[in-house]
């Protein structure tokens, strides 16, 4: 038997319609680094990270200064704490799981979580200048 997805609101004060992420991404991530992980799985994960596009923008998410934090702990779990453009981003519900599956590609990886963050706000100034160049605002 197929049970619905739990969503949680992000914005439930908007005056628009609120996105909604799966519950899963809500939860603060609980990943201690380990400094040999962080420094032998990091770079990987990160080019795993820079195949998820944002379907609006046509930078991955990476570049596009999304993701805040990527973390390691000894066992190879990797917990990914990341933000959307606008809490009323369209793409709240499936661009998540598109960033947990692609840090999980990577062979050495035994698991993957992504917390959703509002804090600090995503700004244009957390773009890679790569990311300003392809965007015409370098």
């Amino acid at each position: 038997m197929h049970t619905a997805t739990r969503m949680l609101s992000v914005i439930p004060t908007h005056a628009g319609q609120p996105s909604e992420v799966p519950d899963e991404f809500g939860a603060p991530l609980d990943v201690v680094p380990d400094p040999v992980q962080m420094a032998a799985l990091r770079p990987q994960v990160i080019d795993a990270l820079r195949t998820v596009f944002d379907p609006e923008i046509p930078v991955n998410i990476y570049d596009l200064g999304l993701v805040y934090d990527v973390l390691i702990d000894a066992d190879r779990r990797v917990g990914i704490r990341m933000t959307l453009t606008a809490p009323a981003c369209p793409a709240a519900q499936t661009l998540p799981g598109e960033v947990r599956d692609a840090a999980k590609r990577v062979e050495a990886v035994t698991s993957s979580r992504v917390e959703i963050v509002f804090e600090p706000p995503w700004a244009m100034d957390r773009m890679s200048d790569a990311a300003k160049l392809q965007l015409g605002l370098l």
